[in-house]
């Protein structure tokens, strides 16, 4: 048992440490993990490059994505690499952004045994938007398509030759909002349903390192990174890195990113703390500032009702885990889960007041009428 909470502890750092910054909004069904990141400004398209040779046997391409650093306040990339499955049978479903109404809002990739949607985002090396063409498995081994992939013929010999038509050679990196018009299909809808792994401690490893890199940054490479792909996960150096060919557009807003909220990386609904109380503005007119208090301590009342049934659904919930005696991988997913549900309500928290308060502004000097509230 002492193992099994070490064990745990350990997947709760590691899942910490990648979730810092993390932004929650409501967004469409189809994503795994569902969102953890919203900006208000689309990533720069895809760069073009190539593939490094695969490692060995078993290792499974993940094209390289924009992921976005709030501490930096910037896009940074997180090169493709070839990384090892966490079963047989499992695949890469490839994160993307999308938009989600009023930012752009990253949903996250999984490991699972049918490829879901990722966004109809043109990723290359058998990611062409839907589905997945650079290999199968079959009878417990990985077979790699050599019209596709990089692979040693002399060294990994389950391989075959299917070409494949690419009918969307756009490299832009988003669905939605002027980016890629693609819906999930069927297919993917029900992968949804599949057990499913989140990105495994190498992956997160690699993710880490790309965002600690400054040359990574879209600001300083300009959607051209000096590390496009790399062999295996984390190597920035060597023969295995690969330099992008060709950078992609990128068009940031004059200034930094600034109308999002922060949001803490509290993992469950108990970590946030009673709901902040909030005094409304005074306006002079004793009626109209008694009236918008009021306006304030309802909605306080309203959130920390929320809160305290999101804490009470996530406690009950370890309960049964422990009564079920759940394994290491189902308890991280829990608690995956209580995280993105406990950032989701911080965030839609933060919005609600955000909106109150606008509404409660004092007439400016000019002379302007107050709006109705």
């Amino acid at each position: 048992m002492k193992n099994r909470l070490m064990s745990i502890a350990r997947s709760l750092r590691s899942t910490r440490m990648l979730l810092i910054a993390i932004m929650m909004l409501a967004a469409p069904a189809a994503s795994f993990a569902q969102v953890h990141v919203a900006i208000t400004f689309g990533p720069p398209e895809l760069p073009v490059y190539e593939q490094p040779l695969c490692p060995g046997d078993g290792y499974i391409w993940t094209p390289g994505y924009w992921a976005y650093d709030y501490d930096a306040g910037d896009y940074y990339w997180v090169p493709g690499t070839w990384v090892l499955a966490p079963e047989v049978g499992f695949l890469w479903t490839p994160g993307y952004w999308g938009w989600g109404g009023s930012a752009f809002i990253f949903h996250e990739g999984y490991w699972g045994p049918h490829i879901g949607f990722y966004g109809g985002i043109n990723y290359g090396f058998g990611y062409f938007g839907h589905g997945y063409e650079g290999g199968r498995w079959e009878g417990g081994h990985f077979f790699y398509n050599t019209t596709i992939n990089r692979v040693d013929v002399h060294v990994i010999h389950n391989v075959y030759e299917t070409r494949v038509d690419v009918r969307n050679e756009t490299r832009v990196s988003y669905n939605g909002h002027g980016g890629i018009d693609e819906r999930p299909t069927r297919e993917e809808e029900a992968a949804e349903h599949d057990r499913h792994i989140g990105a495994v401690a190498a992956q997160t490893q690699h993710i880490q390192a790309a965002r600690e890199n400054r040359d990574l940054r879209a600001s300083v490479n300009h959607g051209k990174p000096p590390i496009a792909a790399t062999a295996r996960p984390g190597e920035f150096k060597g023969g295995g890195v690969v330099e992008a060919k060709e950078g992609g557009r990128y068009n940031p807003p004059a200034r930094p990113e600034g109308n999002a909220a922060r949001p803490s990386n509290a993992v469950h609904a108990k970590d946030l703390g009673p709901v902040e109380r909030h005094v409304a503005p005074s306006t002079g007119n004793a009626n109209l500032d008694k009236k918008y208090q009021q306006q304030q301590d309802k909605l306080q009342a309203q959130q920390e009702k929320e809160r305290q049934q999101l804490q009470q659904k996530q406690e009950q919930e370890h309960q049964r885990q422990a009564k079920q005696k759940a394994d290491d991988a189902k308890n991280q997913q829990m608690e995956q889960r209580h995280q993105q549900q406990t950032q989701q309500l911080q965030q839609k928290h933060t919005q609600q007041q955000q909106k109150l308060q606008e509404k409660q502004q004092p007439p400016h000097q000019s002379g302007e009428k107050r709006p109705k509230v």
